[in-house]
């Protein structure tokens, strides 16, 4: 393996129901031990309650305000907390601020990440206002489907609703 250097904005990103994931690294860069990927998501936005059966996840928040659950707990996370779930530990998050929230995610070892490359669609940055409003729409059925289909058949992860 090699040193891994990306640039801010230089990272592979993807658009998967309306937020974008930057990869910083992935098992391939990092032989396996970790992922890590930039997720910025849209006022609003949440993830379904899921776990992962095969790897640890953890979130440091970068910007925005976002709510999480998890066991009994909710709690509002702001920049600069971290949050780590076990591998089986179900979590649910959702930006509850008004701006876009973003999201440093580690899970290791590497695997889920690559969910959000394939189900999603591959983006490239910087985007224009123009572009970014194109891009954000509401996801369709179709989208929705093929994205649990994807994560609970290929990538371990377990949806709990």
């Amino acid at each position: 393996m090699t040193a891994t250097v990306v640039q801010p904005g230089k990272g592979s990103t993807y658009l998967l129901l309306g937020d974008f994931y930057t990869f910083l690294a992935t098992g391939k860069e990092t032989g396996g031990t970790y992922g890590l990927v930039e997720m910025v998501m849209q006022p609003q936005s949440v993830t379904p309650p899921h776990n992962h059966g095969h790897a640890d996840e953890a979130h440091y928040i970068l910007d925005g305000e976002v709510e999480y659950q998890f066991d009994d707990q909710t709690l509002v996370a702001t920049p600069g907390m971290y949050l780590h779930f076990p591998k089986g530990q179900t979590h649910t998050f959702k930006n509850i601020g008004s701006k876009p929230a973003k999201v440093l995610t580690l899970v290791t070892p590497s695997g889920p990440e690559l969910f959000f490359a394939e189900a999603g669609q591959p983006v490239n940055l910087p985007l224009s206002e123009e572009e970014k409003r194109k891009l954000l729409t509401p996801p369709n059925p179709a989208e929705l489907e093929k994205a649990i289909e994807i994560a609970t058949t290929k990538y371990g992860i377990k949806l709990v609703l």
